[in-house]
Order: C-alpha cells, then structure tokens, then sequence
C-alpha cells in the first residue's frame, strides 16, 4: 500500500517560501495543502503564484493552518522571533515542524522548541538544505577515510554577500524586533555549521569573536567572524557578512588531504554540485606547482537542490 504523501502548510507568504513551495511541489512524497497569512488575500494570490492546486486551503491566520485537522507538517519561515511561539504551537497540534533558520534566537528558546516537539512525538527539521544535498554525503566519505585524508587539523568557512542598500534598510534581517542576529543568524549559520559538520559534530572548548564586528545604526550585526578551539588541537574560524562580495566557501585541511568547496549553500548549478580534493600534497620539482593537481569530483542529483532534505 502506497504511503499517502504529506500534507504541508505554510506559516507565511516570505520570499523563501517561493521556493520552498516549488520544493514541495516537486517532491514525489509531498503536496501543497495550506498556506495562512495575516489576510486571506495575501494567501490567496501567493498560492496562485507558487504552483499551490486548485484544492489547497486558503487560511487569513496561522491559527487557522495549525487547526486543520488534514494537515501533517509546517514550514514557518516567519521572523526568528517569531519561531518559539509558532513552533510551540505547531508541536502542540502535533503537527511536524520544518522550521527556517536560525531557528531560535538563544539556547533558551531552542530548548523549549526541542521539548514541544518531543512531548507530542513530532519530527522537527531545520531548513539547512545543504546538510541533505548528495554531494555533502560524498564529501563525508572523503574526510571520513583516515588514509587519504588523515587528522582534521583546520576548517575556515565563509559566507557573504553584498545587500544593496533597500535590504539594508528594509530587511526583517536587519530589525532587532524580528532577526536581531543579523548576519550571524542568517549566513553565519551556515559557516558553524559547516565548522561543526567537518568536526563530526564535536563542539569547541572556547570561542573567541573576532575584532572589528560592523553593526547598523540599530545594533544589529552586520559582519562578524570568530575562532573556534577544539580539544584534539583543531581550529576553525568562520567569517560571514551582509556587506561582502557574494561568497560561499568551505576550506578542510587534514594531515594528508584537503577539502574545498566553492558553492556549498547554494549550488551554482541546480543539478549538480562540485567540490575539490588534494591528498599527500607535494611541490613539485624545482618548487613550481604541486602534484598531484587538485582533483575536481562532481555529484549529480536528478533532484532540485531544495528538494533532498
């Protein structure tokens, strides 16, 4: 007997939305159910614009979706926030949560997620898409094998981009009522992430903030970076900005390999995703170059980015 697929509802009408809808859409397993919104205006025309079927139901309210009895899971990419209030209350009416990120705006609030989530025996996910796509499995192979790669010994990731002016006066990122981590809750999540996945998940003895944060007028962060120590000797460091040249880059050194990573957030091409590799390293005669060169592997999904969560 077929599995029915899962009947999502959607908290909001945010740009990310769009395209987490068209990964609903797409997914074999899933199907657009709801969308609410603060009118049922704004709902009803963001469904027609996102692909929604003529059957999916239109709610003026977020109360109204977590009420629908026929509705399994939620995406809220609503304001950080805003997450404890309505993942609580998603949890509550045991409705599975995938939740955007940074998914709480303190440890506090993400615990009380967390508990929510485990009384009413609900999944909760974070909308970290990367995390899921094939070619960070692959990745996993090649730091995972000692004799190649050898002992993690350093990470530095990266990721920026340059705003533009509306953004930075408009942007729910930039208030401190609704994103007040700036920069480090949305492209900073990212870099501890990658931080954290190349150390297996290990978590630092200390970390240290970097000099010269930039802050916007209302103390908001703009642009930050910092170091992280971990027991075994590693050290990472991470820098992430509105304010900086678009980049998306991961860098792994072990003792006897290295791992880069030019597109780890967003992939340049849809359906497939690079990544670059070196291992037991040499100069080659006479100083000039290496060998061997950098090997480049490519990991193909038949499946959109956003759909391998």
């Amino acid at each position: 007997m077929a599995t029915p697929p899962i009947k999502f509802g959607i908290l909001g009408c945010a740009e990310i939305a769009r395209k987490v809808s068209r990964a609903i859409s797409l997914s074999p397993n899933s199907t657009l159910y709801a969308v609410g919104s603060r009118s049922v205006e704004k709902a009803a025309k963001f469904a027609r614009e996102n692909g929604f079927p003529e059957s999916a139901k239109v709610y003026g309210s977020y109360d109204a979706v977590l009420d629908d009895p026929d509705v399994d899971a939620v995406y809220i990419p609503l304001p950080t926030s805003l997450h404890i209030k309505w993942a609580v209350l998603a949890a509550q009416k045991k409705k599975h949560v995938l939740l955007e990120k940074p998914v709480a705006l303190n440890v506090g609030e993400l615990d009380a997620i967390l508990e929510a989530c485990e009384s009413s025996g609900v999944q909760i996910m974070d909308a970290t898409m990367w995390m899921h796509h094939p070619r960070t499995a692959k990745m996993r192979e090649f730091l995972s094998d000692n004799s190649v790669f050898g002992q993690l010994k350093s990470v530095h990731s990266i990721f920026s981009y340059n705003s533009g002016a509306d953004f930075l006066k408009n942007d729910i990122r930039v208030k401190p009522d609704l994103d007040a981590l700036g920069a480090l809750g949305d492209t900073g999540w990212y870099c501890i992430r990658a931080i954290l996945w190349a150390a297996d998940y290990q978590l630092p003895k200390t970390v240290t903030a970097l000099r010269d944060a930039e802050f916007n007028e209302a103390g908001v962060i703009m642009s930050c970076g910092a170091s992280l120590q971990f027991e075994d000797g590693l050290i990472a460091t991470f820098y992430c900005s509105f304010l900086s040249n678009l980049t998306m880059e991961i860098s792994v050194l072990g003792a006897n390999g290295f791992l880069r990573v030019h597109d780890f957030v967003i992939p340049f091409q849809e359906s497939v995703g690079p990544f670059y590799v070196n291992a037991n390293t040499k100069f080659a005669e006479l100083s000039i170059g290496i060998e061997p060169s950098p090997t480049e592997h490519l990991v193909k999904t038949e499946l959109p980015r956003k759909l391998v969560w």
